[in-house]
């Protein structure tokens, strides 16, 4: 019996009248509704918050643009991690036991990781697309076609599956600890993802240090860019005299302000993520000693990213609060709505 954050936790086993069957950490009915509450919150944000950015972007026509459809993208990918990937997550680490089968196992541990790296994947090419728009905006709308947003969007989903399907349900993971897994660390009732060194290298590269790397370098470059054209803005508005030239400087205001909250976006996103994958990393190293419950916090840590990102845009995107008003009023279905100026 051990006693944790003032609990009593009693030490049983998933399946009582199986061998092998994994330990089970009993938490008293106030700790365990306190989590359930937490975690219940926290999915129906990501779900709603997210819908609510995909029903906007999709339904007004001032939003269909190149920044906009990665936008999309990205809130479709924490739309479906709330529902496909967070309730069985909740349900695992809470109840330390998985009782919906080893295929199902693998089939939420695949949705899971495909849809974190397409969160990254999303993240990148936004990046991209804001690198353009502020540091070469003659160029943009040549560079950044819907055609091309398209194939971003393409190349982030194939990508992300290739990561997530390809590894787990090949179990490439396992390549190298195949035998040290069945020996040490399965048991009947769970449902944990162990990776080799190798796998684990790769997998970090790929999702995240690449990726994270690019997009810091791109808003690092972006910030200074932007910087330097709000001290010449600030000289030049002192000579406009045009109302062309005035439009032309709010369009650059613009810009630069999209940049700034998109980048607060990903700074967010690593922020969530880093902990998780930097733990992830050490662990094929240290023998895969890390606790599970350490996991299981770094994972939910990273989970809350996909419930932020709508909050972030309420709060720096005057469209979406104005395309939420019309939503939550039911002015969406009035006629012409979709139409309805959102600036």
């Amino acid at each position: 019996m051990n006693t944790s954050l003032g609990s009593t936790e009693i030490v049983e086993y998933c399946y009582k009248f199986v061998d092998g069957s994994c330990p089970k950490t009993t938490r008293s009915n106030g700790l365990r509704a306190a989590l359930y509450a937490f975690g219940t919150v926290a999915i129906l944000v990501t779900i709603f918050g997210n819908m609510l950015v995909i029903i906007s972007i999709s339904h007004f026509k001032q939003l269909h643009t190149p920044t906009n459809y990665l936008v999309l993208s990205l809130a479709v990918a924490d739309f479906l991690l709330g529902c496909m990937v967070m309730p069985y997550s909740l349900m695992r680490s809470i109840e330390n036991c998985w009782y919906l089968g080893d295929m199902f196992c693998k089939l939420q541990a695949s949705f899971d990781f495909m849809l974190c790296a397409a969160s990254i994947f999303n993240l990148c090419f936004i990046s991209v697309d804001r690198y353009y728009a502020v540091c070469d905006p003659l160029k943009y709308k040549i560079k950044m076609t819907r055609h091309i947003v398209l194939v971003m969007i393409v190349i982030s989903w194939i990508l992300s599956a290739f990561v997530g399907f390809g590894m787990i349900c090949l179990e490439l993971n396992l390549i190298e600890i195949r035998d040290f897994y069945y020996q040490n660390i399965f048991c009947y009732g769970s449902c944990v993802l162990v990776m080799g060194k190798l796998c684990s290298v790769i997998f970090s590269i790929i999702s995240f240090i690449f990726p994270g790397f690019t997009m810091l370098c791109i808003y690092t470059k972006i910030y200074f860019v932007a910087t330097k054209q709000a001290r010449a803005i600030n000289d030049i508005t002192r000579q406009i005299q045009t109302i062309k030239e005035s439009k032309n400087v709010a369009s650059q205001t613009s810009e630069r302000k999209a940049a700034k909250s998109l980048g607060i976006v990903m700074g967010v996103f690593l922020i969530c993520w880093s902990p998780y994958f930097t733990c992830n990393f050490i662990d094929s190293f240290i023998g895969h000693s890390t606790p599970p419950i350490m996991f299981d916090v770094f994972f939910w840590f990273g989970y809350l990213n996909s419930a932020f990102n709508p909050v972030i845009y309420g709060f720096f995107y005057s469209w979406f609060r104005k395309a939420l008003k019309t939503i939550l009023t039911f002015k969406i279905f009035t006629t012409d709505s979709s139409r309805i100026n959102l600036f």
